[in-house]
């Protein structure tokens, strides 16, 4: 067998074993709604992952924002401030993803 096909085997055997913060059962249900039916559950586990990894990057991005926005501020910081996540700093890295979103006028 190929190096590269040995590597694919092993990477879908795991993905069996591998747990995801989005439910399969939720992913199934979106993929149907756009139309698709996945019959190798695999597949699913598989956009499961992927979904869970664009959402990490989101977050993390947001992250880097709000970690710039305070670090700008001329205020005494300690290591152990928490750190919320505002539309303020998940609008930007939302857009750096290609998605446009706005805080609602309810929000404050």
């Amino acid at each position: 067998m190929a190096e590269g096909t040995e590597s694919i085997t092993n990477f879908v055997m795991q993905l069996d074993e591998t747990p995801t913060i989005i439910p399969d059962v939720v992913t199934s249900s979106f993929l149907n709604s756009a139309g698709f039916e996945a019959s190798d559950p695999r597949l699913v586990k598989l956009v499961s992952l992927a979904g869970q990894k664009f959402i990490a990057e989101i977050v993390n991005d947001a992250l880097q924002h709000c970690r710039v926005k305070s670090s700008g501020q001329n205020k005494k910081q300690s290591k152990d401030k928490k750190l919320t996540l505002t539309m303020e700093d998940l609008s930007p890295a939302l857009a750096d993803h290609g998605i446009h979103a706005v805080k609602p006028p309810y929000c404050l």
